[in-house]
């Protein structure tokens, strides 16, 4: 699949889509039960703990920063429960996002508890209840979804069920017919290392832009180093964004690493979301016409937003 190139001769110049064009989402929208706690869990009695319960999925908080940039048109395909759609579907709306939710008669909208340990790097564990949020199939899927799309992105949640993987194969296949761009978030070394490295870089052959976490990177290519990870990935992507967290985000093109962004500084509450935040903001810069090198460097601060926030979307001040 070809894309619109950036600029000739700049830092990072690859696809990036249609200026003007729309952004559409496909991914996961589950519920976050964020548990915030100080130190190691007590193991058989209590720990102490602040709880909230937020609106998530990567697939969700990715259109949602995206939406913060003006005059990003976003939408969001994805699949809840009875149990939670109209307050998602509110949640989204408030953001900005234009929901396509499909309501699940049967499975209830995902679920995932966010242990976060509220030392100095505020780490946080998942436990993931998926639900509904990995059950869109292709009967979900239209070609109208592409009317006025200018980039398609698809969560890495995605590939790691079979309903979802055949959706993905139809909508890879309406964007390439249409000459709509394709970006992934890999979204899960855990769930990465399950599906099988060979089975993922297999499922997203052809896509335009691979926007992997440090971790992510270092596992899809074997390799311990991080730049030397995203100059491998970059030979088979036309664009590699790999996400380092406080170490900031590489940018590789045709096999070499164009630029080093760095980290913007912040003081860790919560790291959930940190990843998603980075994707929007970068995807959204590039829509806009942005420089790939100069579109990370506004994921890193969106970055740096989300962290010092409870939660993986964007909070109106942030």
């Amino acid at each position: 699949m070809t894309g619109a190139s950036g600029p000739g001769g700049t830092p990072g110049g690859a696809p990036g889509g249609t200026p003007g064009g729309a952004l559409l989402v496909v991914g996961d929208v589950v519920t976050d039960v964020v548990a915030r706690h100080r130190g190691p869990l007590a193991s058989g009695t209590d720990t102490a703990a602040v709880v909230r319960t937020v609106p998530g999925g990567a697939g969700a908080n990715v259109a949602c920063w995206a939406a913060r940039r003006d005059g990003t048109e976003v939408r969001l395909l994805g699949k809840v429960g009875m149990d939670s759609a109209a307050w998602h579907e509110r949640e989204l709306a408030t953001s900005g996002v234009r929901p396509l939710l499909v309501i699940d008669p049967e499975a209830p909208t995902g679920t995932v508890i966010c242990l976060v340990d509220t030392g100095a790097s505020a780490e946080r564990t998942f436990l993931t209840d998926s639900g509904a949020s990995l059950r869109l199939t292709p009967g979900d899927w239209s070609e109208s979804l592409l009317d006025g799309v200018a980039r398609l992105h698809l969560s890495g949640y995605l590939f790691f069920s079979e309903p979802c993987r055949a959706l993905v194969a139809v909508a890879m296949e309406s964007a390439r017919a249409r000459g709509v761009p394709v970006s992934v978030d890999p979204a899960s070394a855990g769930f990465l290392t399950e599906l099988g490295v060979d089975r993922f870089l297999a499922l997203t052959e052809g896509v335009d832009i691979l926007l992997p976490s440090r971790d992510e990177a270092c596992l899809l290519t074997g390799l311990p180093d991080p730049a030397d990870a995203a100059a491998k990935l970059s030979r088979h992507v036309p664009l590699v964004v790999v996400k380092q967290g406080g170490a900031g985000a590489l940018v590789a093109r045709s096999g070499e690493v164009l630029a080093r962004v760095p980290a913007v500084p912040a003081t860790p509450v919560d790291t959930t979301g940190a990843g998603d935040a980075f994707t929007g903001a970068f995807l959204a810069a590039l829509l806009a016409g942005t420089r790939p090198d100069d579109a990370a460097a506004e994921g890193c601060r969106a970055g740096a937003r989300a962290v010092e926030q409870v939660g993986g979307r964007p909070t109106t001040n942030a």
